[in-house]
């Protein structure tokens, strides 16, 4: 099942759906992390999975296609955020290697349906 570029509803998205999905595991993820990591890289690393499919959602309510494209964009960049602080948790032993891989395959997915759709959406402008 792939993103189609018009715009039905946001629940009807894949990539919203997986990107919703993503924060659940990135939320269970860390909550094994150190206590002293609550108010840094835990909280951090949350706001940034929050990000992806806030932008999503932002983009999509947009009018125009040129600013939904940005918004992919955006949220892109915030799923690039994401994947450096698990991998920072990774380096500081926060999380086993096994553990991060599986929360990575997710965020992989989600990487490919966000430029999948971008370019649909920047293909169909103007």
């Amino acid at each position: 099942m792939e993103d189609k570029p018009e715009k039905g509803s946001l629940e009807e998205l894949l990539v919203w759906n997986r990107a919703l999905d993503l924060v659940d595991s990135v939320y269970q993820h860390t909550r094994s992390w150190p206590r002293e990591e609550v108010y840094g890289l835990t909280n951090q690393v949350r706001r940034a999975a929050v990000s992806v499919p806030s932008n999503i959602a932002e983009g999509h309510g947009r009018k125009r296609d040129g600013d939904f494209a940005r918004f992919l964009s955006i949220a892109y960049g915030s799923l690039m955020e994401v994947k450096t602080q698990l991998l920072i948790g990774l380096r500081q032993q926060f999380s086993s290697d096994e553990q991060t891989q599986a929360v990575m395959a997710m965020l992989n997915e989600v990487a490919k349906l966000l430029n999948g759709l971008r370019k649909a959406v920047e293909a169909r402008k103007p």
